[in-house]
């Protein structure tokens, strides 16, 4: 346990978006400030600071409605890990979901699952994330060139609460709202895919569809709307996705696992979400 007088815990407000941003950036993520706005104003963020007031450590409770809250931005800069600060932050969030009725669910990477199995979390199901690099990527159509679809915003909130098994109204209306934002939508409305800006790459998801050939047609549609490095999460069981992914270029980065603080089925229906919307999110 770390010196009292050496850190401090703290809620995190809206001045702390570059300090948290360094964080995230220290750790080779790809959230832009847009995301720690979120987490801040939409949820509860905490964390640590050291004597001088630089934030050390970072945690952030995301309530859902309904049924689960998500547990992300599990951070701690190099000169203080090993002091227990992540495995405190990561309590007092589990606490915080709990109090409103909610399941804590996070994503974690390989080895995060054996430290939050310890906390009570049970695995759900496994995603990789591939990414592509501009000099892997095929040739696609001009984005100029491409018309927006109309989107109806209700129907995406509803497709995607169905699918999530629970609300995020906000997280989808800050995402569609970003500059740089692009959104897939099926013809005949049953499923649509959202790309949106990171600080490394484009990230795909949600991807959410009835069979995992129309999220391969909201893929292709998307695709080609950018040149730049892009990252998606798609659960291991949706093959035929992985295998087109790898088809055009992509490479596995990195493995999550989904969990669920004591529960092992999961939410929703997962068989139509074709690609999360990040580790962060879900």
């Amino acid at each position: 346990m770390a010196n009292s007088d050496e850190i401090c815990w703290c809620e995190l407000n809206l001045d702390d978006v570059d300090g948290a941003m360094e964080l995230s950036g220290e750790a080779g993520w790809n959230q832009i400030d847009r995301d720690w706005q979120l987490f801040i104003s939409r949820g509860k963020t905490i964390g640590f600071r050291d004597a001088a007031g630089k934030l050390v450590a970072s945690a952030a409770a995301l309530p859902y409605q309904n049924a689960l809250g998500f547990v992300s931005m599990v951070l701690v800069t190099q000169k203080w890990r090993r002091r227990t600060l992540a495995t405190q932050l990561v309590g007092q969030c589990i606490q915080m979901l709990e109090k409103q009725k909610l399941v804590p669910v996070l994503d974690a990477t390989t080895d995060g699952a054996k430290v939050y199995r310890q906390q009570g979390f049970v695995p759900l199901f496994e995603l990789d994330r591939w990414q592509l690099q501009p000099e892997n990527s095929k040739p696609g159509s001009d984005p100029s060139a491409l018309p927006s679809p109309h989107v109806d915003s209700d129907r995406l909130q509803r497709l995607d609460a169905k699918t999530l098994g629970a609300a995020r109204p906000h997280i989808l209306k800050d995402f569609c709202s970003r500059p740089g934002t692009y959104i897939e939508v099926l013809d005949d409305e049953s499923g649509f895919a959202i790309m949106r800006p990171g600080r490394r790459a484009a990230q795909i998801g949600p991807v959410i569809a009835p069979t995992q050939s129309a999220a391969i047609n909201l893929l292709e549609r998307l695709l080609a709307r950018t040149s730049e490095a892009v990252y998606i999460d798609v659960p291991t069981v949706a093959s035929q996705v992985g295998q087109w992914l790898g088809a055009r270029g992509f490479t596995i980065q990195r493995g999550f696992v989904r969990m669920a603080r004591g529960r092992t089925k999961p939410f929703g229906n997962p068989a139509w979400m074709l690609a999360s919307a990040g580790p962060e999110y879900g």
